[in-house]
């Protein structure tokens, strides 16, 4: 069990160098068009998306049919388990303070807050349901389908980390504190990995819960603030197309390595 969660917060690691990665363009590079970067957007929701069906729900679907040898109960189980973890990000949107790129300041005492720390607060927000993601998947004990997921959320964290960063830079913070700033909410993830794998090892009834549950919370992110910022300047095909190419690796990898 030790070794699994290891490996597991070790995955998560590897997505935050992985956020921190794709946010070393901005120390090197102009600011990308906003077609490009609603592209790299897009396949970052992709990546989720495909993550949060392929890798989560149906795993958990399986996994609570194993344990209640019913399909209607884990259907329901896992229905249940989504729908807490979209409450729960919808949660930490009211009582965290925080800025989106598109909606605007949320959160109590957003309006007394730095704008900077609205956005950390919201990118941090942003990556913990992957680091959940990454920990639950490894929670099952099948460590091709942890790897899976690992391996899709750290693609996705490369472009997403890329736009970021150079949105930030296109705020008005200069390319090195854009770049730093990106890398370090990553930081969330390897915390999220390990309190993912340790909730559902230490209780096995838990792991289709925790699967379902860190869909949820995906499928928040990506419905909330994802497709929204892609939408938002007038580039949605490029963010369309974006995801679909990101839907379509994150369901080669998966099947591939699953």
């Amino acid at each position: 069990m030790t070794d699994l969660i290891l490996i597991a917060t070790l995955a998560g690691f590897g997505a935050f160098l992985a956020t921190s990665s794709g946010a070393l363009p901005a120390l090197l590079c102009g600011s990308l068009g906003p077609r490009v970067q609603n592209a790299l957007l897009g396949f970052a929701a992709g990546v989720m998306l495909a993550a949060s069906f392929f890798s989560l729900l149906l795993p958990a679907l399986e996994a609570a049919e194993a344990i209640y040898a019913s399909r209607t109960a884990a259907a329901l189980i896992a229905a249940l388990a989504l729908l807490f973890g979209a409450a729960l990000m919808r949660g930490l949107d009211l009582w965290v303070p925080h800025e989106h790129f598109v909606q605007g300041r949320e959160g109590p005492r957003a309006e007394s807050l730095r704008r900077i720390w609205l956005l950390i607060f919201a990118i941090t927000l942003h990556n913990l349901p992957e680091g959940l993601a990454i920990g639950v998947a490894f929670g099952g004990g099948d460590l091709t389908a942890g790897l899976a997921v690992a391996i899709g959320i750290g693609i996705q964290d490369i472009p997403e980390g890329m736009a970021v960063a150079l949105s930030l830079a296109a705020l008005g913070y200069r390319r090195g504190f854009a770049a730093l700033v990106t890398a370090l909410t990553g930081a969330v993830e390897p915390l999220g990995a390990f309190v993912g794998i340790a909730v559902v090892t230490l209780a096995a009834p838990l792991l289709p819960w925790g699967l379902a549950f860190a869909a949820g919370a995906m499928l928040y992110v990506i419905s909330h603030e994802i497709i929204p910022e892609t939408h938002r300047r007038g580039f949605q095909d490029a963010g369309t197309l974006g995801l679909m190419i990101g839907l379509a690796v994150m369901m080669v990898l998966d099947v591939t390595l699953g």
